[in-house]
């Protein structure tokens, strides 16, 4: 499926362009650890690292923001990642070759993310993508997080296009939601996590991607 038009693309960061878990999974095993309970296996923890701090606390602790100890651990668990996230995170197989073929047809890229800029810039440097980057949006450049289109609609600003003009690229329902809300195109990443928005094909996406160079034939 082609559309035509398209004249830049985004991305969602964990779980979609980099694979994240392995690192926010170390941070959340620390802490159940120091509860003298055992280690989560990555894979428990890739089902809901697309949800940040958010969804990790609820693997391991069974508490959703709101109950009494939810701040406390979520307070522990950011500065337990902010010490090590980016030992084992990498940008996910297939990604590098698609950033080089988007750049190859003089299109830009970018970062739209719910996490926060803090972790999300230092996390980029180290994955040796930063200055490639057009534009980076994190989850306190605007009021809203996705599923709000607050984020999608200041990426468009900073290309100076469009939002009709961007796919965006995600791993999450949250990411469809918010991108039909600022109007534009989505492809579902079907190699990412895929943790609490259950099967993608059901989102209503432009199209799935099972791999990244899939979205080739889109641009």
């Amino acid at each position: 499926m082609q559309l035509k038009g398209l004249r830049a693309v985004l991305f969602d960061l964990d779980g979609t362009f980099a694979d994240t878990a392995p690192d926010l999974g170390r941070a959340l095993n620390r802490m159940r650890a120091d509860k003298n309970l055992a280690p989560l296996p990555i894979e428990t923890m890739r089902a809901h690292a697309s949800s940040g701090a958010r969804g990790l606390i609820k693997a391991g602790f069974g508490l959703a923001p709101g109950s009494a100890d939810y701040e406390a651990l979520r307070s522990r668990f950011l500065a337990l990642y902010e010490e090590n996230l980016c030992v084992d995170s990498r940008v996910f197989e297939g990604v590098p070759a698609l950033l080089d073929a988007i750049e190859a047809r003089g299109l830009p890229w970018g970062i739209v993310t719910n996490k926060a800029q803090r972790y999300t810039e230092p996390l980029l440097r180290e994955l040796g993508v930063d200055r490639r980057a057009a534009c980076v949006v994190c989850g306190d450049s605007t009021p809203h997080v996705k599923p709000h289109p607050a984020s999608l609609l200041r990426a468009a600003e900073l290309l100076s296009l469009r939002p009709a003009d961007c796919l965006y690229v995600g791993d999450d329902l949250r990411d469809v939601q918010a991108a039909r809300a600022a109007g534009m195109h989505f492809a579902a990443a079907g190699w990412g996590y895929l943790g609490e928005g259950g099967d993608p094909n059901t989102w209503g996406a432009d199209a799935v991607a099972a791999r990244p160079g899939e979205l080739l034939s889109m641009l």
